[in-house]
C-alpha cells in the first residue's frame, strides 16, 4: 500500500535565517545598542513580543531609506519577505505621524548616517 511522504509545509515555505550581512549589520547594532535588544532578537525568524517586532521594522526602515538597500536585500538579511519589509516600512512611516516618534527616529537616521561617513 502507498502512502504519500510525509512533509511538513510550514518548514518547506520558511524563508532560511541567514545571519545579517552588510550595510544592514550596521543598522542592526544602531538599533539593538538605542533599543537594548539583543542583535541576535532582532534579527530572529519568530515573531516575538511587540517591542522586538517593532526594533525590527524600524531596522528594516532605516536599511532602506537612509541606505538605499532594495526591500528584497533587506528581506534576505532579516529571513523575511520583500512584502514584509514593505510592510514594515509603511507602519513606520505611519507612525512617524507621532513628533516623539518621529524626533526619535530622525536622531536615529542622523546617528546611521554619521556612521557611514566613517
Amino acid at each position: 500500500m502507498y502512502s504519500e511522504p510525509q512533509t511538513d509545509f510550514r518548514a518547506a515555505f520558511q524563508l532560511p535565517v541567514t545571519p545579517s550581512t552588510g550595510p544592514t549589520d550596521q543598522v542592526v547594532r544602531l538599533i539593538s545598542r538605542h533599543k537594548n535588544i539583543p542583535a541576535p532578537m532582532i534579527l530572529s525568524a519568530s515573531r516575538c513580543r511587540v517591542n522586538v517586532a517593532r526594533a525590527r521594522q524600524l531596522a528594516m526602515y532605516l536599511a532602506h531609506v537612509i541606505l538605499g538597500e532594495s526591500l528584497t536585500a533587506i528581506g534576505h538579511a532579516f529571513g523575511r519577505d520583500r512584502t514584509t519589509v514593505s510592510y514594515a516600512c509603511a507602519l513606520i512611516e505611519d507612525l512617524r505621524d507621532d513628533p516623539a516618534f518621529d524626533a526619535a527616529v530622525t536622531d536615529l537616521e542622523l546617528e546611521l548616517q554619521n556612521e557611514a561617513l566613517q
